[in-house]
């Protein structure tokens, strides 16, 4: 493929993507395909001789889309937002395009130079302490992860080498195979792999911050999917406490419009990544380290490489401002109250904790194995996507907010629909669980 051919096929590969996202809500939102349904349709070894452009095009439709979760469809109501705009993914594409690997300042300066920048500039977004920005000569500062999971590691492998040295120093006989055997990590109970399904109360989380400080613990708090809320002042208060800690990330690839992968982590000294983290080979140095203005953000994270990610974030800030922004934020909050008021109309059902954003949790009142059963109906009828969390002994069902383009028709859609569901359920589900116990007497 020239660069005319690309040219080309460019614009069909655009005009593809822009009928698929604005056409997505015709498509089911769930497929119906099984596991290992793609390698029939595929051969066994790929090809010996180049293939045209049209043959793998057409074989997107054929053998990729059935096999899609269409997370934006505005029927997706599962996990949690998987940000996109037209914005980012012309971003991009340009981040493909010019393909440097940012490792270092030298690899490419404005890779590097960009990124700190616009990190300082969501950091001011949410008013995050003077302590956690770059500006020109700070302490802190921002990097791009690729996920909270990866963010929380990282500040994980930096305490630990901190506390290590620190113990190493205050103890030289201790050596460091007993420091590391009595290091302790603790982490709320309320979350799920790196992700909390609902804010705790802030005034405990104060308090742990606090003791946290006073006592030399690090302490990292990642609002992944909250975070992108505190861009709005009526929220900004679930961050309260922040100051006291020593990391903090969100995830903007989940509600703030920038495709995945974009988390972003902020520390207070970027001293304490570093010293965890710094990887110097020759090949590696440039002059300009000796300067001390330099970034190079391989000393902020594990791999050694890293995109040119910034520009899509760039690109977002630039092209929604903060008010676009703001607003995308209040829309799915409103929605996900409109979908709590619902609930609560309908004496069947419960709500399981306070609506704050854009998650609503939820089930009928009965057992688990009810709530099961109705998920299991909700999912096999493939009209809507949602998934489950335990909060505490029961089984919830969660209905976040998600797709940029849902509207209240969306969400009125799905509650109906959950609506019959659970009815034509609860008809048959008291005379089954009567039989079963009849048989299991017998």
């Amino acid at each position: 493929m020239d660069a005319a051919e690309f040219r080309k096929r460019g614009k069909e590969m655009v005009d593809y993507v822009a009928d698929y996202l604005e056409k997505i809500d015709k498509r089911q939102v769930f497929p119906d395909v099984e596991p290992g349904y793609l390698r029939p349709l595929i051969p066994d070894c790929a090809p010996q001789d180049p293939e045209s452009f049209e043959d793998v095009f057409k074989d997107i439709e054929k053998i990729i889309m059935p096999g899609v979760t269409h997370w934006h469809s505005p029927y997706f109501f599962a996990y949690f937002p998987a940000a996109s705009s037209f914005p980012a993914l012309l971003a991009d594409i340009l981040c493909g395009g010019i393909g440097c690997v940012g490792f270092s300042w030298a690899a490419s300066p404005a890779c590097t130079e960009l990124e700190t920048v616009v990190l300082d500039w969501l950091g001011k977004m949410i008013n995050l302490p003077e302590e956690f920005l770059a500006g020109k000569d700070g302490q802190g500062g921002g990097v791009i992860q690729g996920s909270a999971s990866e963010a929380t590691l990282v500040s994980l492998l930096a305490a630990r080498t901190k506390t290590i040295r620190r113990v190493q120093s205050e103890k030289p006989e201790v050596t460091e195979a007993e420091i590391m055997g009595r290091l302790v990590a603790y982490a709320s109970d309320q979350v799920s792999t790196s992700q909390k399904h609902r804010p705790g109360s802030m005034g405990s989380i104060l308090s742990i911050l606090i003791n946290c400080n006073r006592e030399n613990i690090w302490m990292h708090i990642d609002a992944a999917y909250a975070g992108s809320a505190f861009i709005c002042p009526e929220f900004r208060h679930l961050l309260n406490g922040v100051e006291f800690a020593d990391s903090f990330n969100f995830n903007p690839h989940k509600w703030l419009l920038v495709n995945f992968d974009c988390s972003a982590m902020w520390v207070k000294k970027r001293s304490d990544l570093i010293g965890a983290f710094k990887l110097e080979p020759l090949y590696l140095q440039h002059h300009h380290q000796e300067s001390g203005l330099v970034t190079d953000y391989r000393h902020w994270q594990i791999p050694l490489g890293r995109r040119f990610r910034s520009l899509k974030l760039w690109f977002v800030l630039r092209m929604y401002g903060v008010t676009g922004l703001q607003e995308h934020i209040r829309k799915h909050v409103r929605l996900s109250h409109q979908f709590e008021r619902l609930v609560l109309q309908d004496e069947r059902f419960e709500i399981c904790a306070e609506v704050i954003l854009g998650l609503v949790c939820f089930r009928l009142k009965g057992s688990n194995e009810l709530n099961k059963a109705l998920l299991k109906t909700i999912n096999d009828a493939k009209k809507i996507h949602l998934v489950p969390c335990h909060l505490r002994e029961k089984f919830v069902l969660r209905f976040a907010i998600c797709s940029r383009t849902v509207e209240c028709a969306h969400v009125q859609f799905a509650w109906q629909h959950i609506s019959q569901l659970a009815t034509e359920l609860l008809e048959t589900w008291e005379p089954n669980q009567q039989q079963q116990q009849e048989q299991e007497q017998c």
